[in-house]
């Protein structure tokens, strides 16, 4: 397994090619904590992201998107209604077999420096709680992101809003 970080590029996916296969499955093998996509919705994704890497061929992924992204997501639009600046993490998955290496915390970390890099004071995102995801509540918890709200989902699920300040000079007065 490689640690090689590379973008996700809306290019590469198109077609059939073995690259969009692998993470498209490694995407819906977790859809009930990221949520399913066809092959076109994740070109879309891809595209329209502020943020898309990943870790090897199709180890781990992570998506983010900032607060001005066309995206329909009710978690993303409950942000939007609340700050006007943010990164909005839509998903991170990690396959398996290569768990317990730190990929998601990588991808973190490269994200976290881009976000800084261009402005911003918070990464937002948010953890199934009903059906629960323990292993994204330590990992979010260990990198320090907290509570900010909750809703229950058309789709029957329950979920925890997090935030995350990543403001330098003061996190704990952020602007809106």
């Amino acid at each position: 397994m490689s640690t090689v970080i590379s973008l996700i590029d809306s290019a590469e996916l198109e077609g059939t090619s073995a690259l969009q296969s692998a993470l498209l499955a490694l995407n819906n093998e977790h859809a009930r904590e990221l949520s399913w996509a066809d092959s076109a919705r994740f070109r879309h994704l891809v595209a329209a992201a502020f943020f898309a890497e990943r870790v090897g061929f199709a180890d781990a992924f992570l998506i983010a998107f900032d607060q001005d992204t066309d995206y329909d997501s009710p978690n993303c639009l409950w942000f939007r209604s609340r700050y006007s600046r943010f990164v909005y993490v839509d998903r991170v998955v990690t396959a398996p077999q290569a768990r317990g290496r730190g990929l998601a915390r990588l991808l973190y970390g490269r994200l976290i420096a881009r976000a800084i890099a261009a402005g911003h004071v918070r990464i937002v995102c948010e953890v199934n709680s009903n059906p629960p995801n323990p292993g994204s509540d330590a990992l979010h918890r260990s990198l320090g992101f907290a509570p900010v709200g909750g809703a229950l989902l058309s789709t029957g699920k329950t979920v925890t809003y997090l935030e995350l300040g990543i403001c330098r000079e003061n996190r704990e007065q952020m602007p809106p």
